[in-house]
This record gives structure tokens, sequence and C-alpha cells, in this order.
């Protein structure tokens, strides 16, 4: 065995109803916190669902400010602004409620409140200096898994990306609600669910950093995600399959936050970038088509895995790795997204540029189980189209 370092949060919370009971948590665990701002979007604030989280936490004394401009695929500027709101409101605790950008946003800004460095500097892998804010993670999707990773993804140009990697990213608590998720459409409960399958079919093949505890997290992330996609989908007031998909999000993010993602995430950064193509949605065009790039390199532990996501899967390593592939493409087809590139905008003289863009991504690509080549990316994206 080869040694490892797993890190992950401190504190998980795991019940439908406990976004309600969002102010005990946070008032046992932080006593002397006062001013607690929330970050989420404006869709979810429509909603109404934040309104018992906020009544919660002004029970037990907090002051609560909401910072509501969140957008998907967060510019710089959205991340600047939230964190002089911060500043100027004073916060003293920072509770992201909402999607993998509002809780991205959150990270950033319990960095950024009391911090002097500039957010340019903290682009790359470990690059934060100093500590945070004290940092509550709610989820309203079962997708990023970001409630449980120490990653930040901001805009940082028309459709380039950078990420912030650092242990000061790593909240404080982690809570699952699957009330807060009861709401959410089939074909986006479709393709964050898929989004986090990625998360664990990538981790549990990373090139780098692979360990026993990420493949179980990634495993049982991918039984439950599997075992429940389809009900959450026909059926989004199912609480327990809801449930199930929160938690499976959970263990794949906590997978992926240790044995990072690879060429899947990689090409699909260009397409949400150029195309604005929801990220879930962009993974899981290009899924299928990597997976059968990475065949040489991955087929063993495609072929474990398709035990896990089809019971029951029999024959050769290579007939159970295929269907691995198959069942994943069966999600998309069950669960009605789109499959193919040119349904989302994307033209064939696009082709080039997205592979361009994609070889960008070189803290991904070099990840991926097979090294990938841009004449590799672009017929992905052919492939795809």
């Amino acid at each position: 065995m080869q040694d490892f370092v797993f890190s992950t949060v401190s504190q998980i919370v795991v019940a439908p109803g406990a976004a309600a009971q969002l102010g005990q948590h946070v008032r046992q665990r932080f006593p002397a916190s006062r001013r607690a701002l929330v970050v989420t979007d404006p869709g979810f604030v429509a909603t109404g669902l934040t309104a018992a989280p906020v009544r919660s936490l002004e029970a037990v004394g907090f002051t609560v400010a909401l910072y509501t401009d969140v957008v998907a695929d967060p510019p710089e500027a959205v991340v600047l602004a939230a964190a002089e709101q911060a500043r100027r409101f004073g916060a003293d605790l920072v509770i992201g409620l909402g999607g993998g950008s509002s809780m991205d946003v959150a990270k950033l800004i319990a960095v950024l409140a009391g911090s002097d460095q500039p957010l340019a500097q903290m682009y790359g892998i470990g690059n934060v200096r100093g500590g945070r804010l004290p940092l509550v993670q709610v989820p309203t999707t079962a997708g990023t898994g970001s409630e449980v990773t120490n990653i930040a993804i901001v805009t940082t140009g028309a459709t380039t990306k950078m990420g912030v990697v650092a242990q000061q990213l790593y909240a404080d608590i982690a809570i699952l609600d699957a009330t807060l998720t009861v709401g959410l459409p089939p074909r986006v409960t479709a393709a964050t669910g898929i989004d986090a399958m990625v998360h664990a079919l990538e981790a549990y093949t990373s090139r780098h950093k692979k360990n026993p505890l990420s493949d179980n997290l990634a495993r049982q992330a991918l039984q439950l995600l599997a075992a429940n996609l389809l009900t959450a989908c026909r059926d989004g007031h199912d609480l327990a399959a809801r449930q199930a998909m929160l938690l499976g999000a959970l263990l794949a993010g906590k997978a992926f936050a240790n044995a990072p993602v690879a060429a899947v995430h990689a090409l699909a950064y260009p397409i949400g970038g150029i195309f604005h193509v929801p990220h879930g949605l962009s993974n899981a065009l290009v899924l299928p088509h990597v997976l059968r790039f990475n065949m040489p390199a991955a087929m063993t532990a495609y072929a474990e895995l398709a035990d896990v996501v089809v019971p029951g899967t029999s024959g050769s390593i290579e007939a159970r790795a295929m269907e691995l592939i198959a069942a994943m493409e069966r999600f998309a087809r069950n669960t009605g997204i789109e499959r193919t590139l040119r349904e989302v905008g994307v033209m064939e003289s696009d082709l080039d540029r997205l592979a361009d863009e994609a070889m960008l991504q070189t803290r991904l690509l070099g990840n991926n189980p097979r090294e990938l080549m841009r004449a590799d990316a672009w017929a992905i994206y052919r492939a795809a189209y």
C-alpha cells in the first residue's frame, strides 16, 4: 500500500429537516459567533426555502445577512463583491446554502473576508495564506459534493476557469437535508446525479492519490447514486431517494477531494465555459466517450465498478467494463437529458476550439489514467457530437 493523506470535513449532519435546525447545529459548534452571512442564489431564494434556516439562526441569536447574487460558474467579480459584503457586514461565520456555485463562493468569502491576500494569488494548489472564518455548507443539489471538498472554481475570463485548492476550504460542518432538494426538476436531478457519479468514477481511477479510503467512498457513492437516480427523477418528492442521492454526492465529493478528477472534467469545462452548459450536463455529454478512451488503462477498475452500478454483472473483465459504460449511457437516455454536443448548440466547427481549451486543463489531465493528447480530445468531442 502506498502512503497517503486523507482530509475531510470534521462534522456531517444527515437528516431530512436538518436545515430548519441549522441555528442549533451552528451555535453548538461556534458559541461565540454572532453575525452569519448566508450565501445563495436568486433561484433558491425564490423557492422560499431560505426562510426556515434563517429563522433558526436568528432564534439562537445570530444577526443574519444574505448574499444572493451568486450565478452559475461564478466570475471573479461575484466572488469579490461577496467578500466585500462580508467585510462591511462584519461577518464572523459564512454559510453556503445552494448548489456548487454558492458553496464555492462561500468558501472563498471565508478566506478572503479577513485576508489581504488577492484572489489571483490563491489560484492553484496550496496557495491560500492564513486562516478563514467558520464555514458551514448546506447543499441544495445532489451533485457537486462541494460541501466536503477543498476546491473552489472561479470563472476568470470569457471562457476560462481557475481553481483554488487549499486545506482552508474544507468546511467545519456539512448538513444534508433532502427537503431542500424536492423542488429540483428531473433534468437537473439527472445532470447533477450523473455529475456525482463522474466524481466517484474518476476518483476510483485517478492516477494520483487514489487510496483505500477514496476507493471505498467512491464505490459506496456509486451504489447509492445508481440505485436512486431514476427514482429521484421520477418522483422528486421521494425523500428517501433524495436523501440517498445527497449522501451519494457527499461520499463522491469526499473521494475526489482526496483522489482528484481527470479528463471528463477537463473536457467538460470548455463546454460549460464557451456554451454555458450546466457543469453536470457537460460532464454527462463526454463521459461515455472518455471512459472508452480510458479502457486500455482503466479496464480492470471499470470492471470492478460495473458490479456496483449493475449488480450481477458477469463475463470477462472487458465485458464487465463495457457494461459500466453502457450503464452510464442508459442513465442519460432514461433520464432524458441531452446526449450529444449538437443538442446544446455546439457546431462541428467548434470542436477545434474545444480541444484547444481542454488541453489547458493540465491540473486535471495529469490525473487521467491514460495520457490524453489534443488529437484524442478532438476525437472524443467528435464522438460526442
